[in-house]
């Protein structure tokens, strides 16, 4: 009987694998193709304009997209502080060079930082000869960074730390590959005995004469005696538009062309415990006094060292608005009820002076001492993260509502409510909405909007993303629902104010959500599926959205829009046209668009398909263009022409106007494509 069951298992086996080879046969070859008609009035009295911030990008610190990522700062719990209060505490990921025999280190409450006030201390036991001499190379402690540290040859690394001594100190800072045997950069500091009996601010830079993507930092010294460390970082001089931004990692966020900039969260902004709530104010103002805090939605710590300032000022760098999404006094486990939730309510109108508030006001004072007198253009103010079933979130809703509008009246407010709870007595300028579901649920939510009443409070869709099984850690036909999801939204811009996916970053080291949509280590990074396929709407916001209709019976599984956009790259004007085939069959698509006011130029049309091999096909480091856009030249481009849709595919048709500066121009379009 065992054996029998054993065969029977077998052949089971034998005929799934045929079954699955037979879909794979069906799937890339496809049936037979069908013929569709899509019709387009691209006649300017019959558009309407999609908003001007429609689409943008929502950053949360989870995966450690900031700290170890998108935040340049190498050094991983540079104040010692990750620990905790309690002394002494854990110093990871910090390490000793030596053994107990010759050093022993240990956090206390010295440092004269009032904010964070634990340092570390080192007690070297050793000399630097004699019959107590120490390791050669010297003992002290290093630091691996976040799964290590990118050197690059030839780059430059601000170092910076603060130290103290009752002795004379000799201690050398060095880049090292993570076994310590490759050097890649050093520096001596040395002082006399008086030097630094007090708290002292030590700067320079590392010049790094080799590349290593695994390296560390470390301190290291042959003299005996006790050195205090505190604050000690190290960030490359390059940076995202020299503002502390990991340069790769900021440039595809620029590619994306973002309206607005959600953050910082989620779940971050609320904390499990309001203890770890993300508090603004503890974020400004010297990197060195900035307490840090744990993040535990996410179960990591964060100095902080990417603040409230820098997301405003990653705003202003990426050209997007910023959205600030605030802590309304919940966390997922606490609720601050309405008898006591002025300060919070303070707290918030506090912010925005912040961000707005002239040079001569209190907060705004604080932020022209960081370096940016001119106020941000802060616009949007998200009340909560999607708390509208919490007991006091209505009542606490209004409070902050009338505090905002009587010192900010052009502020527009989020709710975390729907329609249903908005009201007179409860009003809101826009409501946020989350999507998070399968990829067949996410194609057939481009419907989502049609029903919705035309009048009201629009929709900010601030987090939507495919989950679950056929999401992988981000596959094309996730990426392809995501894309039918958004072209519904367009369609429905007269009630969808602004979207943004969910999340944004991984660190590939420290996955706590997939899919997302830009994946990343010390040293390299790719874009999944989903984060191509945003750029197929990255000249959407503020086009003109012309009607259009598609004809096919018996196949409900296309999806389509068309725009004319305007492009600042090449000054020319585009009739975009964008389709999903969320099917397996290939369509021959009749293409007519009528009402044009010039004509559609022959030459310097351009087609752009994301499509792949297999539904589930992922990009990788291995192979990170394994899933990308592929542009092609359209031959025959006109207001009537015929085109083929790939099974599994979006494809855009951008369609030049009038005068022709020629292909170069069109083809620069996707350069970064």
């Amino acid at each position: 009987m065992g054996i029998m069951r054993a065969c029977s298992v077998c052949r089971l086996f034998h005929v799934l694998v045929l079954v699955c080879a037979l879909y794979q046969i069906l799937y890339v070859g496809s049936v037979a193709a069908q013929t569709a008609q899509l019709s387009v009035d691209a006649s300017p009295q019959n558009a309407q304009v999609i908003p001007g911030n429609m689409f943008g990008i929502f950053f949360e610190e989870i995966n450690h997209a900031g700290a170890g990522g998108l935040w340049a700062e190498l050094v991983s719990n540079r104040g010692f502080e990750a620990g905790g209060s309690n002394t002494p505490s854990n110093i990871d990921p910090w390490l000793i060079i030596g053994d107990e025999s010759n050093i022993i280190v240990a956090t206390d409450r010295s440092s004269c930082f009032a904010s964070n006030p634990i340092a570390l201390q080192m007690e070297v036991l050793c000399e630097a000869s004699g019959t107590n001499a120490c390791p050669s190379g010297g003992v002290g402690i290093y630091n691996p960074g976040y799964w290590g540290m990118n050197i690059e040859r030839t780059k430059v690394y601000r170092a910076t730390m603060y130290i103290r001594s009752s002795e004379s100190v000799e201690l050398t800072v060095s880049l090292t590959s993570s076994d310590g045997l490759q050097n890649l950069a050093s520096h001596t500091i040395t002082g006399d005995k008086e030097d630094f009996v007090e708290w002292t601010k030590v700067e320079f830079d590392l010049a790094s004469s080799g590349r290593n993507t695994n390296a560390r930092l470390q301190l290291t010294t042959t003299k005996s005696g006790i050195i205090w460390f505190d604050q000690v970082s190290l960030m490359p001089s390059d940076t995202y538009m020299g503002h502390g931004f990991r340069k790769d990692l900021a440039s595809m966020l620029a590619n994306l062309k973002p309206r607005f900039l959600k953050f910082p969260g989620g779940n971050y902004v609320m904390g499990n415990y309001l203890v770890n709530a993300f508090r603004w104010s503890e974020t400004v103002g010297p990197w060195e006094e900035r307490p840090g805090h744990f993040n535990d939605a996410w179960a990591y710590w964060t100095d902080d060292g990417l603040g409230f300032f820098e997301f405003l000022q990653l705003s202003e760098d990426l050209g997007a608005c910023p959205l600030w999404v605030v802590n309304d006094g919940a966390s997922l486990n606490e609720e601050v009820p309405s008898a006591t939730i002025a300060a919070f309510v303070k707290d918030v109108v506090n912010g925005i002076e912040f961000a707005r508030g002239d040079p001569q006001t209190a907060w705004g004072s604080v932020r022209a001492a960081m370096g940016h007198p001119e106020p941000f253009p802060l616009f949007y103010v998200s009340i909560g993260n999607q708390e509208c079933s919490k007991h006091y979130y209505k009542d606490n809703y209004v409070k902050f509502y009338s505090a905002i509008k009587a010192s900010y009246p052009d502020i527009k407010v989020i709710s975390s409510c729907d329609t249903s709870a908005i009201s007179p007595v409860s009003p809101a300028d826009l409501y946020d909405v989350h999507v998070y579901t399968s990829s067949g649920d996410m194609f057939s939510k481009s419907r989502m909007f049609e029903t919705t009443a035309r009048n009201g409070p629009k929709a900010v869709v601030s987090e939507y993303a495919v989950t679950g099984n056929d999401a992988g850690r981000g596959t094309l036909i996730a990426a392809l629902a995501e894309a039918a999801f958004l072209i519904g939204l367009e369609r429905n811009s007269d009630v969808v104010e602004m979207a943004s996916c969910a999340p944004l970053f991984v660190n590939d080291n420290d996955r706590r959500w997939s899919p997302d949509a830009i994946v990343f280590n010390s040293w390299q990074h790719y874009g999944c599926p989903n984060y191509w396929m945003l750029h197929f709407f990255k000249d959407s916001s503020g086009a003109a959205l012309h009607p259009s209709t598609i004809q096919l019976s018996n196949y409900d599984q296309l999806v389509t829009s068309a725009i004319t956009w305007n492009s600042s790259q090449d000054g020319n004007t585009y009739l975009k046209i964008k389709v999903v085939n969320f099917g397996s069959k290939a369509v021959n698509l009749n293409i007519s668009v009528t009402g044009l006011q010039t004509d559609i130029q022959t030459f310097g049309s351009i087609k752009t398909v994301l499509t792949s091999g297999w539904l589930r096909d992922e990009n990788s480091f291995q192979q990170p263009d394994k899933v990308v856009p592929a542009a092609s030249p359209i031959t025959n481009a006109g207001e009537q022409m015929g085109v083929v849709l790939d099974s599994y595919s979006l494809t855009s048709f951008d369609l030049l106007l009038g005068s022709s500066q020629g292909m170069h121009s069109a083809w620069s379009l996707y350069s970064s494509v």
